[in-house]
């Protein structure tokens, strides 16, 4: 369990968060959009696009540590007059390297779409409706953008603030860079994962998930989720403040993929999404059981009294030490560094090729596969050879059986990807962290159908990559 934090911010302090190592949420819903008029200066407005230009401009000038840039997430609604230009923002594939954007969208839209009806476009400085746009048309295009570029991805933001934990603080505007931590203004995300790929107890010939370990774990990460936010140093005084005020933690998983293998249980299965549902209700249900137990003994978060768990909204009062405690995070280095899979994903290869010093070349398989070719006498280098070129099992002499349990990204139907993120919400608090893959082959038709079906199973949002449409990887993971 490795803890990572970041922030949201409308402020024009990003470069002291990426200095200390943090990546920044930005909501440019609110700027005037371009050639409105500026009353203070007799001149025009020139957008919001032009100032995430601006700020990812300052993320290539200031290094995290002198190595890596920084982390961005970019979020316009889609009732912005100038929602056309920033879904158009990043299709050269050159511009805007340091960001991830999103579209923030809510049901209305979504069933606008679905009817083929117009919908407003509001000047946020007035507050008037300065034209229509047919939400078909917008979403298609956001279809072809992402199909064409991996941006932008959809947040729906009506469903994020349905679940806002401080809605008396105001209403969520943006999210953490990989988009699975909503945040109020100056908040930060605390995160730490689980990695249930340890989470395994072997009787015989059962294998089954250990249940008592992992509470145990998930009282511990609580714990020490809760200190970090009173021993981290903030990189301003804002985010101290409002990082005490909401005390918000987010507890998570990594391995999961592995979970499965261990199991014998493929990932595009019914019995995946189902496993998935248990894990996560377990986890949200002991998280939410250690930070009341907190609260008993060190005091509910500052905010309690107006939060949602006052009994605010009808349902029963009860004192919690921590907002909003479980999301699901990329994970993408700490998996790395405990050898497990990443967040929620599924294997991404079965074998690579690692160079390492003096042009040395080091063939490496899946732990998990190789004990399973080698109990089933099916083993050998070249197998590991051909599956180091490859990554998958496809078209290989191996059991069906062994081929079904250990699918990798790119051999599991992007709806599968959608259905596994839509099961790991339904017990999440805030959000979850999927990259839903496409091969190269698929259609923008493809990617409409899957920013649907995220809609359509109450997912808070959705990133798709399609396979060789990106030169490189865009904004590092800081997960």
């Amino acid at each position: 369990m490795i803890p990572w934090t970041g922030s949201s911010t409308r402020s024009s302090r990003p470069p002291l968060i990426h200095k200390s190592g943090g990546g920044t949420g930005f909501a440019f819903s609110r700027l005037r959009p371009e050639g409105d008029v500026v009353g203070s200066t007799g001149g025009v407005a020139s957008g919001p696009v032009s100032f995430i230009r601006a700020f990812d401009t300052a993320t290539d000038v200031v290094k995290q540590g002198g190595t890596r840039r920084g982390a961005n997430m970019g979020i316009l609604d889609v009732t912005h007059p100038d929602v056309m230009k920033f879904i158009r923002s990043k299709e050269s594939g050159q511009a805007l390297v340091n960001f991830n954007i999103s579209v923030g969208v809510n049901v209305d839209f979504m069933e606008k779409v679905k009817r083929g009806d117009s919908y407003d476009l509001v000047n946020p400085r007035t507050g008037k409706i300065t034209g229509q746009l047919n939400a078909r048309e917008v979403f298609d295009l956001l279809a072809e953008m992402a199909w064409k570029t991996g941006d932008p991805g959809l947040v729906f933001l009506d469903i994020i603030n349905r679940d806002n934990p401080n809605p008396q603080l105001g209403r969520i505007e943006s999210t953490n860079p990989c988009g699975e931590q909503p945040l109020l203004p100056y908040e930060s995300c605390n995160l730490a994962s689980v990695n249930l790929a340890r989470m395994v107890q072997y009787e015989g010939g059962d294998v089954s998930i250990d249940w008592d370990r992992l509470a145990e774990t998930i009282e511990v990460a609580v714990h020490m989720l809760d200190n970090v936010i009173d021993m981290n140093e903030y990189p301003i005084p804002e985010i101290a403040e409002m990082s005490r005020k909401t005390r918000r933690i987010g507890l998570g998983v990594m391995g999961f993929a592995d979970l499965l293998v261990q199991l014998a249980i493929p990932y595009d299965s019914p019995e995946a999404l189902d496993t998935s549902e248990q894990v996560m209700g377990f986890i949200k249900d002991e998280t939410h059981r250690a930070s009341m137990q907190l609260a008993l003994d060190r005091g509910p978060f500052p905010a309690w009294e107006g939060s949602i768990y006052n009994g605010r909204n009808g349902d029963e009062s009860r004192l919690m030490r921590n907002s909003a405690p479980t999301t699901i995070a990329p994970t993408g280095t700490i998996s790395i560094i405990a050898g497990a899979s990443s967040g929620i994903e599924p294997l991404f290869a079965l074998g690579y090729v690692r160079n390492v010093m003096d042009n040395t070349r080091l063939v490496e398989s899946n732990p998990y596969f190789e004990a399973v070719a080698r109990h089933e006498g099916f083993y050998s280098e070249e197998l590991i050879e051909e599956i180091a070129r490859t990554g998958t099992l496809e078209g290989l002499e191996v059991p069906d059986w062994v081929k079904d349990v250990f699918r990798t990204s790119h051999d599991i139907s992007p709806e599968w990807h959608v259905r596994m993120q839509g099961a790991a919400q339904a017990h999440t608090d805030n959000a979850v962290s999927k990259t839903i893959n496409f091969p190269h082959t698929a259609t923008v038709e493809d990617v409409a159908q899957a920013y649907m079906l995220a809609y359509e199973l109450g997912c808070k949002g959705i990133t798709v990559y399609r396979d060789g449409s990106k030169d490189g990887q865009g904004p590092d993971s800081l997960e």
